[in-house]
């Protein structure tokens, strides 16, 4: 398996993590949403791609 391509995925991952935290600020307000809607479209897309590349 490609290093490179298993690094990005991680790197994908870690982004995550910042997300999850950026949520347990009480003043994000109305942005809660977008946050929680992107850490949704991250979950797909690292899910795609470990299906993809890893899991192979």
């Amino acid at each position: 398996m490609n290093t490179a391509i298993i690094n990005q995925i991680n790197a994908i991952a870690d982004k995550r993590e910042l997300l999850v935290k950026l949520l347990d600020k009480p003043d994000l307000g109305s942005l809660r949403l977008d946050v929680n809607q992107a850490i949704e479209e991250l979950d797909e897309l690292i899910e795609d791609l470990n299906k993809t590349f890893i899991n192979n």
